[in-house]
C-alpha cells in the first residue's frame, strides 16, 4: 500500500473541498450573519491542510491505482471530508461538542439527513446553506467529482469510481472515466437547476429553493425548517419534490440516455420498471390504509401517503406527516422501504432495488429447482443472464447488510437506547434515510442518542453510503497483507 501516494491524492481532494466553502461564505456575507468567521476559519484550515498534504507527498507518483489503493483513498477521503466539513459547525455556536458537529457533517455528506439540531430555524443561513450544500456534493460523490479533475494531474480514476459506485453492474457511459464522471455531474446539475426553477415558480424564495434542491437531488432530506417540507403546507411543493425524489432514485445513466433522445430507456430498464412498480403499489396500499383512520379525504391520504413512501424508499427522508401515528401496516411498509432503497446508480441508499429483485429471482429459481430438479434455469435481467459471480456478490452483500444491521442495533441498545429507537436508528442510518422510529422519528432528532451511540451511527452512515464493502473490507486482515 503506497500511503504517501494515497495521502497526496487525499491532500488534493481536501484542497478542492476547502475551495467549495466559498459558496456558504458568500451566503453568510450576503445575509450578514454570524456564520462568516466560522466558515472563513474552516476554509483557511482546510485549504492549508490540503496544500500541506499535497506538498509533503507530491513526489509520490504512480501510473495506476490498485483496487486496494482505490478503496483506501475512498475510505480515507470520506472520513477526511466529514472531519473538515464539521469545522464550520464546530467553530460556530450551534454545536456544543465535536461529535455532534461531526455527526451532522457525516450525515450531510452521506446524504443521510439525520440531524442533532433541535432548532433548525435558529441556525444562521450561511451554515444552513453549508449543511444543504454538502449533501449535494455527497450525493453524486466527492470522489466521482474528483475523477474528473485528477486525470489532469496524472492520476487515473477508474479504481476510485469502482470503489465509490460499487453497484452490481456499474455503468460506464463514456470510454474514459473522467468523461463519465463529468457527464454524471452535468446531468445532476441540469436536473437540479430544473427543480430550483419549478420551486421558484411555486413561490418559494431563491434561498429556500436552492437549499431544498440541494437536499432533494442527493436524496438527503436536510431542510431549513423545523417541520421539514410540512412547513410549507403546499400541494404544489409536495408534487414537485415527489417527482424529483423519484428522478433522484432512478439510475442516472437512464437520465443521460433520455437527454440523448431515448425516452423509452426508463421503460426498457428492468430495475427502473421494478422500482416504479413497487412505488406505485406501496403508495396505493399505504394511502388506502391511512384513508379513514388518519385522513378523511382520499386526496389527502394519497398526497401524504405518496410523499412519505417516495421519501423513504428513495432514502430522502423529508417529512410532511408524523408517520408514527399511522396504522402499524403503513409503518411496517415504510420500514420495508428503508431496507429496499432506490435504484443502483442513483443517489439513493438502502440495499438497492436491483439486489432485492435478483434475490427474489434467486429464491424463485431455488423453488423451481425443487419442483424440476433436472431443469436448467438461468437468472436473467433485461434478457441477459446474470453470472454466478454477480449473484454470489449480491447474496453476500445482502447477508452482510442484515448481519451488520442486527449487530449495530444490539450495540446501540447496549448504550441504553430503547428497542424501537435502536432498530429504527440503525435502519435509518445504514440505509442513509434520516428519520427512523421512536426517539428518532420524523418529528424528532438524534440529539437524545448517547455519545457512543452517535459514533456508532456515524460508522453506520459511512457503511451505508459506501455500500458496506468499501468500509468493512478495511477490517479484513488480508486487505493489509502484500
Amino acid at each position: 500500500m503506497r500511503w504517501r501516494y494515497i495521502l497526496n491524492i487525499v491532500g488534493i481532494l481536501i484542497l478542492f473541498f476547502g475551495l467549495t466553502m466559498i459558496f456558504p461564505l458568500l451566503i453568510g456575507l450576503y445575509y450578514k450573519d454570524q456564520s462568516v468567521f466560522p466558515i472563513l476559519k474552516s476554509m483557511g484550515i482546510t485549504i492549508i491542510s490540503g496544500i500541506l498534504l499535497y506538498l509533503c507527498f507530491r513526489r509520490a507518483k504512480a501510473e495506476s491505482i490498485s483496487q486496494r489503493e482505490g478503496i483506501a483513498i475512498v475510505a480515507v477521503s470520506w472520513t477526511a471530508v466529514g472531519l473538515f466539513g464539521a469545522l464550520p459547525f464546530y467553530l460556530g455556536s450551534e454545536f456544543s461538542t465535536f461529535v455532534d458537529a461531526f455527526f451532522e457533517s457525516v450525515s450531510g455528506f452521506t446524504t443521510t439527513g439525520a440531524s442533532v439540531l433541535t432548532n433548525i430555524e435558529g441556525v444562521s443561513k450561511g451554515l444552513l446553506f453549508w449543511r444543504s450544500f454538502i449533501q449535494w456534493l455527497g450525493g453524486m460523490g466527492i470522489i466521482v467529482l474528483s475523477v474528473a479533475i485528477l486525470p489532469f494531474l496524472g492520476v487515473g480514476g477508474m479504481q476510485l469510481f469502482k470503489a465509490e459506485v460499487p453497484s452490481p453492474v456499474p455503468d460506464k457511459l463514456k470510454p474514459r472515466i473522467r468523461d463519465t464522471a463529468m457527464m454524471l455531474w452535468k446531468v445532476y446539475a441540469l436536473i437540479s437547476a430544473a427543480e430550483v426553477i419549478l420551486l421558484l415558480i411555486g413561490g418559494m424564495d431563491f434561498y429556500e429553493a436552492l437549499c431544498h434542491t440541494f437536499t432533494t437531488m442527493p436524496t438527503g432530506g436536510f431542510s431549513t425548517k423545523n417541520a421539514s417540507i410540512a412547513h410549507f403546507n403546499s400541494v404544489y411543493f409536495d408534487i414537485v419534490i415527489i417527482v424529483f425524489m423519484l428522478l433522484a432514485g432512478i439510475n442516472f445513466s437512464l437520465h443521460y440516455q433520455m437527454l440523448r433522445g431515448k425516452p423509452l430507456a426508463f421503460w426498457r430498464d428492468t430495475e427502473c420498471r421494478f422500482f416504479l412498480g413497487v412505488v406505485f403499489l406501496l403508495v396505493i396500499v399505504v394511502s388506502f390504509n391511512i384513508y379513514g383512520s388518519i385522513y378523511e379525504k382520499i386526496g389527502q391520504a394519497l398526497r401524504f401517503g405518496a410523499f412519505q413512501v417516495v421519501s423513504i424508499i428513495t432514502t430522502t427522508g423529508f417529512a410532511t406527516a408524523d408517520y408514527e401515528k399511522w396504522p402499524a401496516m403503513s409503518q411496517l411498509i415504510l420500514l420495508f422501504c428503508m431496507f429496499m432503497g432506490a435504484s443502483a446508480g442513483s443517489t439513493g441508499g438502502g440495499m438497492k432495488c436491483i439486489r432485492v429483485m435478483l434475490c427474489f429471482k434467486f429464491c424463485y429459481k431455488e423453488l423451481f429447482a425443487l419442483i424440476h430438479p433436472h431443469a436448467v434455469k438461468q437468472i436473467k435481467i433485461g434478457g441477459k443472464p446474470v453470472s454466478d459471480d454477480i449473484m454470489r456478490s449480491i447474496l453476500g452483500f445482502l447477508a452482510l447488510y442484515m448481519s451488520i444491521f442486527a449487530f449495530c442495533a444490539i450495540l446501540l441498545a447496549g448504550t441504553g437506547v430503547d428497542f424501537v429507537t435502536s432498530f429504527g436508528a440503525v435502519a435509518a442510518t445504514i440505509g442513509n434515510i434520516g428519520p427512523g422510529f421512536g426517539l428518532v422519528g420524523p418529528v424528532e432528532t438524534y440529539a437524545q442518542i448517547p455519545c457512543l451511540g452517535k459514533w456508532l451511527l456515524i460508522w453506520c452512515m459511512l457503511l451505508g453510503r459506501l455500500e458496506i464493502y468499501t468500509v468493512i473490507i478495511l477490517l479484513v486482515p488480508e486487505f493489509w497483507r502484500k
